[in-house]
Order: C-alpha cells, then structure tokens, then sequence
C-alpha cells in the first residue's frame, strides 16, 4: 500500500494504459470547429459593400477511410505494450515482495541472534564468577580466569554487533514496508513448492512474468514493424467543411435595404493520396522496425534463459537451506549434548574451563547457523515461487 517503487510502478502502468485509446484516436473521425468576431477601423459606413464588423464560423470533419494499415497495427502494439506492462508490474510486485520477505525474516533471525548472544553473555558471566571463584580457593589458576574474562569479552562484542544488525535490518524493513516492525510472527508456509527443479522450470515458461513481458514486447515490435510498411501504402480521407458569415447589419447605406447580412456554405469529399517518392525514408524506417523486432527476440530468449537459471538457482538454494536446517538441528542436539557431558566430566577434573568454553561457543554457533538456516530456506522458497511466476 506505500511503497514507493511499488506505487510508482502502477502508475506507470495507468500511463502506460492510455497508449491504446491515443492509438486508437487516429482511426477515428476528426471534428474541429472555429470561431472569429472583427472591427474594421476606421467606420467604411457600410457605403462601399465592407462590412464594418463581421462574425465567422467553420466547422470542418475528417474521416479516416484507409490509412494502410498504420492505425490497425499501432493499436495492437499497443496493446501488446499494455500486456508487457502489466506483466512488469508483476514482476515490480515480485521482487518488492521477495524484498519485504527477506527483511521480514531478517528482523525475526537478528532478533534471535541478539536473544541468543544475550543469553551467552548471561552464561559466560555466571562462568566468570564460577571460575573466580574457584581461583580463590585455589582449584583454579589464573589462565582459567584470563579464559573466561577473554570469552565473556568477546561474547560481549558479538552480543553489540547483533544488536547492530537487528537495527539494520529493521531500517530496511521500515525502507520498504513503511512502518517499524513490532511483534513479527512466524510466517506462514509457503504453498505449492515444487518436487522437482524441472517441474519448477516448466511452471516458470508459463508464469514468469519477465519473460511473459518479453514476449509480448516481441508481438508489440512485430506489429510496429507491419505499421512501418503502412508509410509506402496510400491513404484515403474523407472530410466534410461548413462555414457561416454574417456581417451583422454592418451593411446597410438605405440604397439596399434587403442586401443579405449571412452567407453559409458547405463542401464534402474524399481525399486520396499516394506517396510516390520520400527521400528513403519509409524504407529506413522498416529496416528500424525489423532491427528492433529482432533485438525485442533475442531480449526473449535472454528472459527465457534468466528465467530458467533463476528457477533452477532458487531451487538449489532452497533445499540446501532445508538440508542445512536438518543438519543444525542435529548439531544442536549433539552440541546439548556435548556441554552436558563436558560440564559433568569438569565437576571430576577430566574436563577443564577452556573445554567447557569452547562447548558453550559451539552450542551457540549451531543454534545461530540453525536460526540462519530457518531464514534462508523460507526466503529461498520464496524466491523460487517468485521465479515460476
């Protein structure tokens, strides 16, 4: 509702819209009417058969009857630039929403990395006092306090950073949506998801709206290329004028007392004319036409070829990201594990602090690259059901 690319893309479509009935006018009939009122200086007295003030109207009506074909092909380019058009802005809407999704997903992972980095700070401090204090009794040394200090540092320092991208990515947010994001849901799932990257590639041929767009420029290009051939062909006109005069009583000596003040007329015909000779201009304009019908081709077969690499690209990218969850939940898991485990064996003496420290770190960085994970794989998808269309 107030993103600016978006909003300004409808309106170009609004725009874009009017080429139709502009093209369509041309073919129509023409009527245009005209008006003149005058005052001759100095007075003649009417002596002399000039009128001192005399008022004039014409209305004059043109007929296009044939034009070669020029206003046909026009129209049909026209809207064929209407399709494009529209599939453009399909296309706007795709990559502005695919953008909102992403920043959408980046506000909920930085929230739970900043929710994740505060925790590990929280646990780093109650391992500082911990080991301080078992440095006092003297079951620690004093490297085992420079370890937890040195952690707890760098905890701290990475806890700043994640706050420092959580107020990034909500800039982004509010760049795009136009609010501040507050209270973000998990999003729901993302429906009709391919099996297969083939069976996403032949969606996209059909739905891609970037290469339907380009296909319809192509059909536009043709049918400039056939208006362009309407410039060698004749045209024939019809036209219809009438006029009125009246001279306002500005003629009256008393010699003639029943000379007439008004005067009308009226004419009507076909107009017919043949280009016989232009200089070569009607032939470059056809070559013109046909140049860019053949670059508006070969813009399709790039459009088809983006279209199927980022089809096939999103596809990958989404299911390593869902191979990538499974695998960090299972690291999570084994990490749970492996802290419990470490901690335990501590209390015994098999296990020292700087174990202990790099269990806790690795904990976090598989719940962080789980978070990750999450993120990617639903924007991925996103992309990909972009992609098709």
């Amino acid at each position: 509702q107030t993103n600016p690319t978006l909003t300004g893309a409808r309106e170009g479509q609004k725009a874009a819209n009017e080429a139709v009935p502009i093209a369509t006018a041309n073919g129509r009939p023409d009527v245009q009417a005209s008006g003149s009122y005058s005052e001759l200086f100095p007075r003649s007295n009417g002596t002399n058969f000039t009128p001192d003030r005399t008022l004039n109207g014409r209305a004059d009506v043109t007929v296009p009857l044939y034009l070669g074909g020029a206003v046909k092909n026009a129209v049909r380019a026209a809207e064929n630039r209407v399709e494009a058009g529209i599939a453009g802005l399909r296309a706007t809407e795709s990559a502005i929403f695919s953008a909102v999704v992403a920043a959408y997903m980046d506000v909920i992972r930085d929230e739970a990395i900043v929710d994740l980095n505060r925790a590990q700070v929280g646990v780093l401090q109650v391992n500082l006092e911990a080991t301080r204090d078992r440095f006092e009794i003297g079951d620690l040394t004093r490297t085992d306090v420079a370890q937890s200090e040195a952690r707890l540092a760098l905890a701290t320092s990475s806890l700043e950073a994640a706050r420092a991208n959580l107020i990034r990515s909500k800039e982004i947010y509010i760049q795009l949506v136009g609010k501040p994001p507050e209270n973000l849901e998990a999003p729901p799932p993302l429906p009709n998801l391919p099996d297969s990257p083939d069976s996403a590639v032949s969606v996209a041929l059909e739905n891609n709206p970037d290469l339907i767009a380009a296909k319809e420029l192509r059909e536009a290009a043709r049918y400039d290329r056939k208006g362009a051939e309407a410039s060698r062909l004749p045209q024939v006109i019809g036209f219809g004028a009438g006029n009125y005069s009246n001279n306002l009583g500005s003629i009256d000596s008393g010699t003639l007392p029943a000379f007439d003040k008004t005067s009308t007329s009226a004419q009507v015909g076909v107009r017919a004319s043949l280009p016989l000779y232009q200089g070569g201009q009607p032939a470059a304009q056809i070559r013109q036409a046909q140049a860019r019908m053949g670059q508006a081709i070969e813009q399709e077969i790039a459009a088809e070829r983006e279209a199927i690499a980022q089809t096939r690209a999103a596809y990958a990218s989404w299911k390593a990201a869902q191979d990538v969850i499974s695998a960090s939940e299972r690291a999570v898991a084994a990490n749970e594990l492996s802290l419990e485990g470490t901690r335990a064996e501590n209390s015994v003496g098999n296990r020292t602090i700087l174990d202990i420290l790099n269990a806790e770190q690795e904990l976090l960085n598989s719940k962080v690259q789980l978070v990750k994970a999450r993120r990617n794989a639903y924007v991925a998808g996103f992309s990909l059901l972009a992609s098709m269309g």
